[in-house]
């Protein structure tokens, strides 16, 4: 076999190798982007006044925020997040929360989003707020999340503005 030969050869072995791990590295990639893509048309929906990254909550998500806000602990449903964060912070604002995505980056089951939000409270005064979500994803759902965002910013609606 000519040096040629054998170098040809050697360049099918070895691509046929790295094929390999590039197969395997592309399912993890197609999972990566099809959980960025539910992640970006959630927060998009939300953006859009259609809908929202919420509709993504398996029952069973466990949603941590994180530091030291009034709202900061672990809540282990969907319904309790919802029912103790979302649906009281709605209910604060006059003019709904909207998004604005800076990045969205995604590897194999995780999702980090990275985005501004604004809106008006009830009291007319703009809350804004900047948020990091690092969302692990199965099936399509949010099945574990951590937020962070201000505090500050968060606890002085949530003390300012009291539901009855």
């Amino acid at each position: 076999m000519t040096t040629l030969k054998k170098i040809a050869a050697a360049t099918v072995l070895i691509g046929a190798m790295l094929g390999a791990g590039e197969g395997a590295r592309a399912v993890n990639t197609s999972e990566a982007e099809r959980n960025r893509t539910a992640v970006r048309n959630g927060l998009q929906a939300w953006a859009d006044g259609t809908g929202s990254p919420y509709e993504l909550l398996a029952p069973n998500v466990r949603w941590t925020i994180t530091g030291n806000s009034r709202a900061a602990k672990l809540y282990p449903s969907k319904e309790a997040f919802l029912g103790e964060v979302i649906r009281p912070f709605n209910a604060r604002m006059k003019a709904r929360l909207v998004p604005s995505v800076h990045r969205l980056y995604a590897e194999g089951d995780t999702v980090v989003a990275h985005f501004d939000a604004e809106g008006v409270a009830s009291d007319g005064k703009p809350y804004v707020n900047t948020y990091a979500w690092i969302l692990r994803m199965q099936n399509g759902q949010i099945v574990e999340a951590h937020a962070f965002f201000d505090a500050i910013a968060f606890d002085d609606l949530w003390t300012r503005i009291t539901l009855e």
